[in-house]
């Protein structure tokens, strides 16, 4: 019996100079990795940017099939956040700062650890390195978990190194697997929409999108509005050379109404037009190449565009219907003037056909030069032979006649 005591008091001893140990090392902790992913910055930096896109990549999530993941309303950029129970503990994190395809900062905590974590993303050979640090300081309980698990280095590095692998692995395929069809001429019908319009760099469109378009849906749902298709981006302008465009991020409806003063949200009609539709399959960064490739088309046909807008595009299957991005399908709508203005081509042809079919000015200057000077003489003739006949016409006899008649 004395000797359990003497056990038991030696294991006590034991887990007391550990845990003396253990809260005696240094808490302060920065682990970093990196990995150059083939794909472009801008791709990768909204891919990151978006929590909902980490349960796709994080290892802590792809590792755990029980894990349950909570989403708020805002999960991109700054402000975002998001958080998870799993099997080896709970955790949280908020994006606090974000500069645009460069870097993103963020705050972790993670069973009652708190970190900064921190992105960059940089053009390299290859693609573009992406850097994953944190840096924090552990809690008590995370010391022991560390201590008896190789270390911070190893867990946090470890974690990295596979969520940053499967980052990879996603966006090489998913990113760059795409197509382009210009699927040619169609009409689209009269549309009611409500919208919400401001103008945004065309980079940020993606982001501002995924904000706006729920914010509609949303207000649609509580207003009992029937939605009649999928949200769609209308650009009034394009401007490629600043990277700025001023459009309305529209949800359909199907009846036109009008909205209180001051909202933010204003009603509108697109009036039925004549359109070229491309439709693109896959992540919506390879958008230029189906503008460029529409464009070529309307040069080919030679189709003039409206002035009227730009372009259109409709999400017709996103991230809320499908994962993965190579799946995703958006519409362009390029307008195009109708089939009634070559009609009015051809009236310059009739003005042009004008001078010929009113030649009478010509001969009307041609008047001047008239057979009068040869008539004139004719005349003069006419004249004379009048003037030399008379003698013959005359009758000199008849005179004297009525004289001698008039004697008796």
């Amino acid at each position: 019996m004395r000797i359990l005591k003497y056990i038991f008091l030696l294991l006590l001893l034991s887990l007391i100079a550990l845990s003396i140990f253990i809260a005696t090392q240094k808490g302060d902790f920065t682990v970093e990795r990196s990995k150059v992913i083939n794909s472009p910055k801008p791709a990768i930096f909204n891919y990151v940017n978006d929590f909902k896109n980490w349960e796709d990549f994080g290892s802590w999530a792809t590792e755990d099939p029980e894990i349950k993941i909570i989403y708020p309303q805002h999960t991109i950029g700054k402000g975002g956040y998001y958080s998870w129970e799993g099997k080896d503990g709970n955790g949280d994190m908020k994006t606090i700062f974000v500069k645009e395809n460069d870097s993103i900062s963020q705050k972790m905590n993670y069973n009652g650890t708190s970190s900064d974590v921190f992105w960059s993303f940089k053009d390299t050979i290859g693609g573009t390195k992406v850097t994953w640090r944190t840096k924090g300081k552990m809690s008590f309980l995370f010391k022991i978990y560390t201590a008896f698990n190789g270390g911070v280095e190893k867990i946090i590095g470890g974690m990295y190194e596979k969520s940053l692998a499967n980052l990879y692995k996603t966006l090489d395929y998913e990113i760059n697997t795409y197509s382009v069809k210009v699927d040619g001429l169609v009409k689209k019908p009269e549309t009611f929409y409500l919208h919400q319009t401001f103008t945004s760099k065309i980079s940020n469109v993606p982001k501002n999108f995924k904000i706006v378009a729920p914010k509609i849906i949303t207000f649609c749902k509580k207003n009992n509005l029937v939605i009649t298709g999928k949200p769609f981006i209308l650009y009034h302008t394009y401007d490629q050379i600043n990277g700025l465009a001023k459009i309305s991020i529209c949800v359909p409806i199907k009846n036109q109404i009008f909205t209180s003063e001051g909202s933010d949200l204003y009603s509108g009609k697109l009036e039925a037009f004549e359109a070229v539709k491309t439709t693109l399959t896959g992540d919506y960064f390879h958008r230029d190449k189906a503008l460029d490739k529409t464009t070529q088309y309307l040069n080919a046909n030679r189709l003039a565009s409206d002035v009227a807008f730009s372009h259109l595009e409709t999400y017709l299957m996103g991230k809320t219907e499908i994962k993965n991005p190579s799946k995703w399908v958006t519409e362009i709508y390029y307008p195009i003037k109708s089939n009634v203005v070559p009609v009015k081509i051809y009236k310059p042809a009739v003005i042009k056909a004008n001078p010929i079919l009113t030649s009478v000015p010509a001969i009307k200057t041609a008047e001047p030069i008239k057979t009068e000077p040869i008539a004139k003489p004719k005349a003069a003739a006419k004249l004379k032979q009048i003037i030399k006949t008379e003698p013959i016409i005359k009758n000199p006899t008849a005179p004297k006649k009525e004289e001698e008649q008039s004697e008796f």
